[in-house]
């Protein structure tokens, strides 16, 4: 991805394809020096926890990021490969000043990435990451050098991955067990690739794991939450109730019935949010969605009398948003769900378990309770481009929207930014596929010949 000089924090950290910039290990290695400078003067020497997800760069970033941070006089816990929500989680447990995860989360395996959780599990705020990425360009920063006990050190905890075990199951309901459910879980060959398995095997269930033998280059390759096609064929064949699809760092999940129809994160959020209504644990009785969340989700919630509140793309903002408002369920429809009864940021095991806790207490299947949520016609383009950004002084793709706005009569066009990939993403929405998937070609191809 392309990227302005002093310029290092997108919407979801820092992004970009390993050992080019920013994504080198001279970067990591400042990275991890102002990260410990900023959070060192508000918190005194204390310890800042690195995981990572399964990506051959991994060890690279993970060794610059320990230098760095060391070098500045803080320690270091390592935990390994380790899911986004698990290591928010551990960060918590240990009482550590901050989590790092080096991840891309559901990006090819030559991609990497760098983002914080402060001392609570949440997401740095952007004022934090302000000041590391100042830190990171400022000369003053070369000038401080510990010396000798002022060194900070680094070790490695090998329970991190029992613990988020233990603490992913306490989350299903007490004396209830999976028993008599077949589940195939497709791991994206990423860091829940031991995790969620043992979760349900310990829980009682069936188990069939598949893509769970990373080599460092095979994460999300034509598996995962991005590619649920391997999910719905081995559910075909081994004729499992129900298929779980994480993407690489597995703060995500998408699911496939017994009939092999996908499930996303609309369908996963109404459906727990139904029952959290019926048994009083919906907070302020809202669900916190993106302007990507379907139309026919928002009107199956109004229905049942509960709110939806859209934010910007990006589960950064649905906590906030959460947070603001006192609500304990929101997400994504890519499959970020958003539980925050348990844990800080969208957790794929977690949310899995929540399904199939409402399966089990229902006596449903979940093409049963998927069945009652009316799903719009939805396209979605991903124009690939030099340096996303705003499309807002583009006269001849604001035409163009305006253009197609009128041709829709009925729906929603968004046309936004990917704050992770360097792509403009086009989605239209409406009761007809033919004229929607019409429309949002028709505006990529504009984007396309004014972005070149």
């Amino acid at each position: 991805m392309m990227m302005k000089k002093n310029k290092l924090f997108g919407t979801d950290g820092i992004r970009g394809k390993a050992n080019h910039y920013p994504m080198t290990g001279e970067m990591a290695f400042e990275v991890g020096r102002a990260a410990a400078y900023v959070l060192k003067k508000k918190h005194g020497r204390d310890m800042i926890l690195i995981g990572k997800d399964t990506r051959l760069s991994g060890y690279m970033l993970e060794s610059a990021l320990t230098s760095g941070i060391c070098s500045m006089g803080v320690d270091v816990v390592l935990v390994g490969p380790m899911p986004t929500p698990g290591i928010a989680f551990v960060t918590r447990s240990l009482r550590v000043d901050a989590g790092i995860v080096i991840s891309a989360s559901h990006n090819p395996y030559d991609d990497n990435g760098i983002k914080f959780f402060s001392s609570d599990g949440l997401k740095l705020p952007d004022s934090i990451e302000s000041e590391i990425e100042k830190a990171v360009f400022s000369s003053e920063l070369k000038k401080i050098r510990p010396e000798g006990d002022g060194i900070g050190k680094a070790h490695r905890v090998d329970d991190a991955s029992g613990r988020y075990i233990e603490f992913v199951k306490s989350t299903f309901p007490k004396g209830k067990t999976l028993e008599g459910l077949k589940i195939v879980v497709d791991c994206a060959n990423g860091s829940a690739y031991k995790i969620t398995p043992s979760v349900l095997h310990e829980l009682g269930a069936d188990v069939i794991a598949i893509n769970n033998t990373p080599d460092g280059k095979n994460i999300n390759a034509d598996c995962g939450a991005t590619h649920p096609e391997a999910m719905q064929r081995a559910v075909l064949e081994h004729k499992a109730d129900i298929g779980i699809a994480h993407d690489g760092d597995a703060d995500r999940v998408i699911l496939c019935d017994a009939k092999q129809e996908i499930v996303d994160g609309d369908k996963i959020m109404a459906i727990c949010a139904l029952d959290m209504k019926r048994e009083g644990r919906l907070k302020a009785k809202t669900v916190v969605a993106t302007v990507m969340s379907n139309i026919g989700f928002e009107i199956c919630l109004n229905k049942a009398g509960i709110n939806v509140i859209r934010t910007q793309v990006g589960d950064r903002y649905v906590v906030e948003e959460m947070l603001r408002r006192g609500c304990n369920l929101g997400g994504e429809q890519s499959g970020h769900v958003i539980f925050l009864d348990y844990n800080t940021t969208g957790d794929g095991a977690i949310t899995a378990l929540q399904i199939l806790s409402v399966m089990s207490r229902t006596g449903k299947t979940l093409s049963e309770l998927a069945s009652v949520i009316p799903i719009y016609p939805q396209v979605l383009v991903n124009v690939k481009v030099q340096k996303p950004g705003s499309i807002n002084g583009l006269p001849a793709v604001t035409a163009a929207i305006k253009k197609a706005e009128k041709k829709l009569r009925s729906g929603r066009i968004l046309v936004r930014p990917s704050g992770t990939e360097p792509k403009i993403r086009v989605m239209v929405e409406g009761d007809d596929m033919t004229v929607i998937t019409e429309i949002a070609e028709d505006i990529a191809e504009v984007i396309k010949s004014s972005m070149k």
